[in-house]
């Protein structure tokens, strides 16, 4: 961070727990408007799919280790704290986060960091996780909200102080330099997936706080050289190219997986085995409850069942714009259009990896995979939109409100 961002940043105070406690008292959102009611049902209706189906793709993995329930018992545990989560965040009103996020992106910081230290627990290759009593946490998803919401209050402070955010100085400090410390971070867990929807995030928050088209052309062409190298650079990820460009050539090892998984889907057909009854699940597709989860959707529930799937996202793609289009102010409307992007692209990326227009990344299907730090942190996201469209008229379709960036 330069000298001249330094006025943009005075008067930050870190929330203490008498102001904190102040500051949720004194802020609640406004009346349930339309919008935050479909967008509340639209995440319900993903969340019971996705309860519904991490138990039917997770019962024979959880059978073999000796507890049919295991999985879904932990999953279900996920969504009764997430859940909660969701309806007390979407009653706050937005702001509360705009001091919090401080708070939010020095303990992301310091649980990453945890993580590549003998307390972090390693799984299948990997550190990514810290166990807290009964509860396993993943640090990056919360890294994901925390740098969104500390750059949208960064970037909302400058345009406060009448900073111009043309000035790409401005712009791509602190952004640059938060994506270098996090995903270095990230990627020494290593964890590739989440780096990229990492970059996603903060190349939202740019473009969206008006960086010029030509930089993500430049920017867009470095990430691909360093994601290459990245691929390339790793035994284990060369081999997810190579299964992924020629699956049928190595469909005993790493085109096997794309290969079930379409073996899965195409079985479905247009209405699906019927619930429970996949095939795929049976040690043929290896994690269905997670990665893959997509894959048993398709062959249980057919192309009908995927098609109702996508559209779910397609709605809160919809409503998501639209809160942001009608947001009060310029730390709103960042938010709201983020969190959208993010979460409907995710969700793209895990089908287009599923379908083998994508390489396998590792990148789960949002509320409908299992994974407790990942449903948690995407229903309290979704429920900072539906605080947002809380405060604003009920009238869309009007001009947008917020000021600087792109509208």
């Amino acid at each position: 961070m330069t000298v001249r961002d330094l006025p943009a940043l005075r008067g930050v105070r870190l929330p203490t727990g008498r102001r904190l406690r102040s500051l949720l008292e004194r802020r609640h959102a406004g009346a349930w408007t339309r919008e935050a009611t479909l967008l509340t049902a639209l995440t319900a209706a993903l969340l019971v799919l996705g309860l519904v189906m991490s138990f039917s793709a997770s019962i024979v993995d959880a059978a073999e280790n000796g507890d049919v329930f295991g999985i879904f018992r932990r999953q279900l545990a996920w969504a009764l704290i997430g859940a909660p989560a969701f309806l007390f965040v979407s009653s706050l009103d937005h702001r509360v986060w705009r001091p919090l996020s401080w708070v939010l992106i020095i303990v992301s910081f310091v649980l990453l960091a945890i993580v590549l230290t003998p307390v972090g627990l390693t799984r299948f290759g990997s550190s990514r996780w810290i166990g807290v009593g009964p509860l396993v946490i993943q640090p990056s998803e919360i890294a994901k909200l925390a740098a969104l919401l500390w750059l949208a209050d960064v970037f909302a402070r400058k345009r406060e102080k009448g900073i111009d955010l043309t000035d790409l100085t401005h712009l791509l400090v602190p952004a640059i330099p938060l994506l270098g410390v996090f995903g270095l971070l990230i990627m020494l867990e290593p964890d590739l997936g989440t780096t990229i929807i990492l970059g996603l995030i903060i190349a939202l928050v740019l473009w969206i706080e008006g960086l010029p088209m030509r930089w993500f052309g430049a920017g867009g062409i470095l990430a691909g050289l360093a994601v290459t190298a990245l691929a390339l650079g790793a035994s284990y990820r060369a081999a997810r190219i190579q299964g992924w460009l020629h699956p049928e050539e190595f469909a005993d090892s790493a085109g096997f997986q794309l290969l079930q998984a379409k073996f899965a889907m195409a079985d479905g057909g247009v209405f699906g085995l019927g619930l429970g009854a996949s095939r795929g699940k049976w040690n043929y597709i290896p994690n269905p409850e997670t990665d893959f989860i997509f894959a048993i959707i398709g062959e249980e529930l057919g192309l009908v069942g995927a098609m109702f799937v996508m559209l779910l996202f397609a709605g809160i793609l919809v409503l998501g714009l639209r809160v942001a289009r009608s947001a009060e102010d310029g730390f709103a409307r960042t938010v709201a259009f983020v969190i959208t992007c993010w979460i409907v692209g995710q969700a793209l990326i895990n089908v287009g990896t599923v379908t083998g227009l994508l390489p396998i990344t590792g990148v789960t299907l949002p509320l409908v995979s299992v994974g407790g730090s990942s449903l948690v942190s995407t229903l309290v996201a979704l429920g900072i939109v539906v605080s947002i469209s809380r405060r604003q008229e009920p009238v869309l379709g009007s001009a947008p409100r917020a000021g600087g960036g792109r509208p």
